[in-house]
């Protein structure tokens, strides 16, 4: 096991495998993209206005029983959470008609007497429209920060290459939800924008190495500057990689229902993160001038893999 992660020089040519990456990339970006326009997300109430309900039994709860107690509720969706299947989480959403307040007071009456509760919100379908624009203008302004950093810590082409690598991960992660129509909620926003940093900083950790090889080895070729480049670096982002992955599982397995989002988004942004950083932002540095970039590079703060 010492053997297996242990610092090594890997000789992998990533550069010569880029067409299957770009064609897997293509694939999953297309079913992800089509998914998106024709079937769209499933907003959550955060989004979509509506009622959610946690409340915790005294004994173990039968679901099916409360399924048909709740049955005259539109659109409900009861989860069970926890290990002991005494807690419940009940989302549904009134009719326009309807007031929200009136109908968690008749869940409370249908439960009964034996159930305490936990959280109890209620949001309107304009404070979700609401929700939506700002959650959107805050994704769209926390890339440009990260575009903008990057620009001038490198150069331009590292930083279109990390945008349009970021912008692959997001567009697949977000077809992921779409394709099993798994809920989107602002807790799934948050995962979202984790999930950008840790791909950004994945991709500039190799970046900087292929900064600091360009100025080094000024008689290779640029595939072969590359690929020495994630070679090298290739330690470092599995480890990091997998020491995420190991964390946000766990996330996912005991953090219940209400974080089942989020870990969704990281796990999802995990995999896809590693395998972006090696064959989507690293190879389209091959379609620019990146020679000219080493000649001027300042290695003095180069970052190590």
């Amino acid at each position: 096991m010492k053997k297996l992660f242990a610092k090594r020089q890997f000789k992998f040519n990533f550069m010569g495998q880029r067409k299957f990456g770009y064609a897997l990339s293509i694939v999953l970006l297309l079913v992800s993209i089509i998914s998106l326009t024709t079937r769209g997300l499933n907003y959550g109430i955060d989004f979509e206005g509506g009622i959610l309900v946690e409340a915790t039994s005294e004994a173990p709860v039968d679901m099916q029983e409360v399924r048909e107690k709740l049955s005259f509720l539109r659109d409900l969706s009861i989860q069970s959470s926890g290990t002991e299947g005494k807690t419940i989480l009940i989302q549904a959403k009134p009719e326009a008609t309807e007031n929200a307040n009136t109908l968690v007071n008749q869940i409370k009456e249908v439960l009964g007497a034996g159930y305490s509760y936990n959280q109890v919100e209620v949001v309107g379908p304009t404070l979700g429209d609401e929700l939506k624009e700002k959650s959107l203008l805050a994704s769209v302004l926390a890339l440009l920060a990260i575009s903008i950093y990057i620009w001038f810590r490198f150069e331009w082409p590292f930083a279109i290459g990390c945008m349009l690598s970021l912008a692959h991960d997001l567009i697949i992660v977000l077809g992921f939800f779409s394709v099993f129509y798994i809920e989107f909620d602002m807790i799934v926003v948050a995962g979202l924008l984790s999930l950008a940093g840790y791909d950004c900083n994945d991709s500039i950790v190799t970046y900087d190495r292929v900064r600091e090889n360009l100025r080094k080895f000024r008689k290779l070729s640029v595939d072969d500057i590359l690929n020495r480049s994630v070679n090298e670096t290739l330690s470092r982002t599995l480890l990091t990689s997998l020491t995420t992955l190991f964390v946000v599982l766990i996330l996912l397995l005991m953090g219940g229902a209400t974080l089942q989002g989020f870990s969704i988004a990281m796990v999802l942004g995990t995999i896809f993160g590693t395998y972006s950083s090696i064959y989507v932002a690293v190879p389209l540095l091959r379609y620019f001038d990146i020679r000219s970039v080493g000649e001027t590079a300042d290695t003095s703060s180069t970052v190590r893999g």
